[in-house]
Parts: C-alpha cells; structure tokens; sequence
C-alpha cells in the first residue's frame, strides 16, 4: 500500500531558493509506485500545498494535515528538503516529535546542535584523526575584544554566521584592518559568528547516510573553487567551480576518511543522508573538519546527487532507502 509523503520545501532565510530547487529534485526522483508525494511550501506567510489547477491550500498545523475537496489527508512521513531555518535547526523535527509524525532527517537535538558551527566544534573534537582549525565564537552585543582575537589568531582567517548555510555572510579575512567589515557583515545573518584560522588544504565533501542499519559512505567530491573559496556562486553557479567526483584520495586517506566520516556520523547521533566538509591538510595530509549540514542540497549541481551516481545507484533507489529507513 502506498504511503502518504509530504516534501516540505522553502524556509525563512536566504536560502529558500535552494530549497525549492532540491525539492524539484526530489520530486521528480521519489518512487510514485511506493509514495503519493504533497509538495508543501512553507515561508513567512504561511504552510500550504499549491496544486498545479488550483488556489493555495492552507496546511492545519494542528495536526498537519491537509483538507481538498472535503477529503482530510494526514501524512504517514515528512521528507524535510528546508535548508536553514526552520528545517535544519531542529524547530521543524521538535514539532513533527510532538505530533508523532515520522520524518527524514537526524532529530531535534542534533540539528539544532550541528547548526551551531562551534558547538558541533567542540562535540567532534576529540575524534581519533580529527582536527580542527583554531577558532574564536563571539556573540552580537558581546563582550569580545577585536584587538585580542587579532593577536590569537594567525592570518587569513574566515569569519562566518555561525548558523548560517550555503556561505552567505562569510568573508576570507586577509588583512587585520578588515575584520571588523567582516564581522558586520556576518552579524546580519547571526547573533553569533565564528571566526576561525585558515587551513591550507584541499577541500571535500562527502555524504554519508544509514539504510537498513547500516552507515554507508558516498564516493567524496573534491572542490577547487574558482574563486578566493567555495562562496554561494560558487556552490550554485555551474562551472564556477570544478568538482571531482570520486575526487582523489590515495587508499590510505580513503579508508581514514571513511573512519571519521563514520565516527562523526554516529557521535552526533545522525540520522538520514548528511554531509560532512573537510580538508585535507596540505603539508600533513591530515583531516580538518569544516562542518557538516545535516540536510544537504540536491539540486542538479548539488555534491549528493553527484554522489549517489558515482556510487551506481540511481537517485530513485536512493531516496527510496531513506524514505524506507527515516519513515518505513
């Protein structure tokens, strides 16, 4: 018997339009033998489905369902494609928790930890072959010394918003005279940034998802931007950036890499498909963890769907997987 899915798509920040974009994605590759598939949007004015021969349907969030023509629908699950606030910061799973409807991605606790770049920091920090680049969290309105953060970290350093995704707000900081441009920019995304010292590497990302109890490591992407870093015109502009994929790891950093992916996967008790940003030092080949976002894109030129084909599975069997894993 088919089951009832919605694919809750938009959001309320900046990154909305991603999200429709992997919700297309989505859509057009979920099995529809197995699922009947609602797309429901969420922004500031509200939840609702939208049919293509009609007006917008309002979503009951007292119990999120869903009333057309008379006919009450209810959801058996909830495939979550929100990147940023509210689908990625735990505010969605925390309600879906309490309405006991079954969704796609890690909990409410974990999202809204890995949100926090720095608090996710210090959770993985004692991982066996990880590391992590020195760093400095300041809060808006806090009590922060420029000067002193100046003379703790070395240069170029990158300021980012805390909480933010897709490298809006983020800045590659490479005279001091420029950090406090930085920071301002930064605070308009977040009451929190961090800022973090710059580590000379080259950079992967790699998803990783449980199916059938089992963690399961996709090939990785290798990123050389064409720009001073991977910026959001890099990430969503095609050809503004090469990727690799498989991208290239010798057998021993392959089977470390796989380690810690696997050992990060299960510290922060993830659930889903998620993926995990790191370098590869330069001068040590060692593994320096970037942060990790625990609903990734899949939009055409989004690092998952690159994977999951390199993998030689197809995008149909993937999301059926995760729907069969996070749902049933």
């Amino acid at each position: 018997m088919k089951k009832t899915i919605a694919l809750l798509t938009g959001g309320t920040t900046g990154e909305w339009v991603v999200s429709v974009k992997s919700a297309a994605t989505i859509a057009h590759h979920i099995d529809a033998e197995l699922y009947d598939v609602y797309k429901i949007m969420l922004n500031d004015h509200g939840w609702f489905y939208e049919p293509a021969d009609s007006v917008k349907i309002e979503i009951d969030r007292n119990d999120f369902s869903l009333t057309i023509e008379g006919r009450r629908i209810k959801f058996d699950g909830v495939f979550i494609a929100i990147h940023g606030s509210p689908g990625e910061d735990g505010k969605l799973q925390g309600y879906f928790d309490m309405l006991h409807i079954p969704y796609t991605t890690c909990n409410a606790l974990t999202s809204a930890i890995t949100m926090n770049k720095g608090y996710t920091k210090a959770i993985v920090n004692d991982i066996d072959h990880l590391y992590t680049a020195k760093s400095v969290q300041i809060f808006k309105g806090g009590n922060y010394d420029i000067n002193q953060i100046k003379q703790d970290l070395k240069l170029p350093y990158f300021v980012k918003p805390n909480s933010g995704g897709s490298s809006i707000g983020m800045t590659k900081v490479k005279q001091a005279d420029e950090l406090e441009a930085a920071l301002e920019k930064a605070f308009k995304e977040d009451p929190q940034v961090l800022i973090e010292e710059f580590v000379s590497g080259r950079e992967f990302s790699i998803g990783v998802f449980s199916a059938k109890g089992v963690v399961t490591v996709l090939p990785t992407t290798e990123v050389i931007p064409a720009n001073e870093f991977f910026d959001f015109e890099a990430k969503y502009t095609p050809g503004a950036a090469e990727e690799i994929t498989p991208g290239n790891m010798n057998e021993e950093e392959y089977e470390r890499v796989h380690e810690i992916i696997k050992a990060v996967y299960t510290k922060l008790n993830c659930r889903g498909v998620v993926r995990i940003d790191y370098f590869l030092e330069h001068e040590t080949g060692n593994f320096y963890f970037i942060e990790i976002n625990t609903i990734p894109g899949q939009t055409a030129t989004s690092f998952i769907p690159q994977q999951v084909a390199a993998m030689g599975i197809t995008l149909k069997e993937f999301y059926t997987s995760l729907l069969k894993e996070t749902i049933g």
